[in-house]
């Protein structure tokens, strides 16, 4: 009877746990930090301008544009990791704004400033929304829009490539997709609880762009081999560096002006 009880317990025990996960998924995925967007001319930032949007679902957009320095620019969309907002990322955004170019960062879905909540579909919209927001842009060619995104900014970036015409795509740590990632971090699921898709290497197989890709090489949370079969798959040219020593959050640290620098050199060699 023991025994028995045991069995019985550990069966509630997981069907209660597959219910959260069922439940709960967006929010482990999204966990949606919330911070005031900052004004960015009382930062000191002179180029800065605070700009609001409406995706296709009527959700409120709020993020920065930094202008470009010449008439006539590329322009770079940048797509933030899972807990970061826009307040949280601004002195990296500014530090890495290549030479002109302009750059324009918003909160997704339920992030930062910005309305509505977080899911796949949401912000995806707010991706289409930025990108016709940024080619809009009298100061911007829209011959010569770039795409960043950073973990989990890296399928909306992907995405962003594979649904609108870009000169080129980059991404820091991305992962295959959010079954790959579930069955690494939550083996013990099943995978048809997953409503998630997030897949990045079904969007880089439509992308014939030049891609850069940077990972760390000692990154625990998306393994870099998942990078490299990001890599393997695009349909276009993709150059891989590796950041020696970088988990999945120092990126920014370990590679430095390196880093930036290798960011500019790629911006300023492609596209049309």
């Amino acid at each position: 009877m023991l025994a028995l009880r045991i069995i019985v317990g550990l069966g509630l025990a997981y069907t209660l746990l597959l219910l959260v996960a069922w439940l709960f998924q967006d929010r482990l995925a999204f966990p949606a930090p919330r911070a005031k967007l900052p004004d960015p001319k009382r930062l000191g930032v002179e180029n800065g301008e605070r700009v609001e949007l409406v995706s296709g679902d009527g959700t409120k957009l709020v993020g920065w544009y930094l202008t470009p320095k010449s008439p006539t620019s590329a322009g770079l969309l940048w797509f933030y990791g899972n807990g970061e907002t826009v307040a949280a990322i601004w002195p990296i955004v500014r530090e890495f704004q290549p030479p002109g170019t302009a750059v324009l960062v918003l909160d997704y879905p339920g992030y930062g400033g910005s309305g509505g909540r977080a899911t796949e579909g949401a912000l995806y919209a707010a991706a289409d929304a930025a990108y016709a927001a940024l080619t809009a842009r009298p100061d911007v060619d829209p011959r010569r829009i770039y795409v960043y995104g950073r973990s989990l900014g890296s399928a909306v970036a992907t995405y962003t490539a594979a649904h609108h015409p870009v000169a080129g795509l980059i991404v820091e740590s991305p992962f295959t997709n959010a079954a790959a990632m579930a069955k690494y971090h939550y083996g013990l699921l099943p995978r048809f609880l997953l409503r998630l898709s997030l897949d990045n290497v079904a969007n880089v197989r439509r992308v014939s762009c030049p891609i850069l890709l940077f990972h760390g090489d000692a990154d625990r949370l998306v393994p870099t081999a998942m990078g490299m079969a990001v890599a393997a798959a695009a349909a276009g040219p993709v150059e891989v560096v590796l950041i020696h020593g970088a988990g999945h959050n120092d990126t920014y640290d370990i590679g430095g002006r390196s880093y930036r620098d290798k960011m500019w050199r790629f911006i300023g060699r492609t596209g049309p």
